[in-house]
C-alpha cells in the first residue's frame, strides 16, 4: 500500500517503512507526526483519489532528526566589471520514518523498530571515527565506568611497575662497566681516530 502527501509545498509517494526527508517541521526526535493530506492512496491496481484529500486518511510517521540539508552555493556574477559574490545556504529539513498508511478502509503498518540515530553519527562510523555524540539508546547501553583499585590491587602490581622501571637503569649500569657487546660504528670510529 502505498500514499501520495503533501508538505512542505511537495508532494511525496510514501510506504510503511519509508525514510522521508521532509522540509523543517515542528517536534523533538522520537515525536509522532500525522499528515492529513493524503492526496491518493492506492493497494495493488485499487487506487482511490482525493479531491483534493482523500477524506478519513491520514499517514503517520516518527521524527527522527532535524538537520541542515546539503549546502547550496549561490555565485553572483556581473561581466566585465570585476562583480563576483559567493554565498551559501543549508535548508532545514527533517528526516521521518513512514510507520502506517489508513484510509478508504485499508491500512498498513510497518512492523520495525524506528531508530533513531541521527546522520551525522552513521556518516562518521562508515568513515571508522568515533562518534563526538550518542545516542540515547547507546548511552543506556554503555556499562558503568569500572570501580577504583583496591588497595589490595594496587600492592599486588606494584612489584611489577618497579620491575619493568629498573630494567632501563641494568642496562645503563652495563654500558658504563663495559659489558656491552659491540659499540655502534660511528664511536668506535671516533676512538680510532682519537687514539692515533
Amino acid at each position: 500500500m502505498y500514499a501520495v502527501i503533501k508538505t512542505g509545498g511537495k508532494q511525496y509517494r510514501v510506504q510503511p517503512g519509508d525514510l522521508l526527508v521532509v522540509e523543517k517541521l515542528d517536534g523533538e526526535p522520537g515525536a509522532d507526526v500525522a499528515f492529513g493530506d493524503v492526496l491518493m492512496l492506492g493497494d495493488g491496481d485499487t487506487v482511490t483519489l482525493g479531491a483534493p484529500v482523500v477524506d478519513g486518511a491520514s499517514v503517520s510517521a516518527t521524527l527522527i532528526e532535524t538537520r541542515k540539508g546539503e549546502k547550496v552555493k549561490i555565485f553572483k556574477k556581473i561581466r566585465r566589471q570585476g562583480y563576483r559574490r559567493t554565498r551559501g545556504h543549508r535548508q532545514l529539513e527533517s528526516v521521518l520514518r513512514v510507520t502506517s498508511i489508513a484510509g478508504a478502509g485499508l491500512s498498513a503498518k510497518w512492523d520495525g523498530e524506528v531508530d533513531l540515530t541521527p546522520k551525522a553519527v552513521l556518516d562518521a562510523r562508515a568513515r571508522g571515527f568515533k562518534a563526538e555524540f550518542e545516542t540515547p539508546a547507546a548511552a543506556e547501553a554503555k556499562p558503568a565506568k569500572a570501580a577504583p583499585k583496591t588497595a589490595a590491587k594496587a600492592d599486588a602490581e606494584a612489584p611489577a611497575a618497579e620491575a619493568k622501571k629498573a630494567a632501563p637503569k641494568k642496562a645503563a649500569a652495563k654500558a658504563e662497566d663495559g659489558e656491552t657487546k659491540a659499540a655502534p660504528k660511528k664511536a668506535a670510529a671516533k676512538k680510532e681516530s682519537d687514539a692515533e
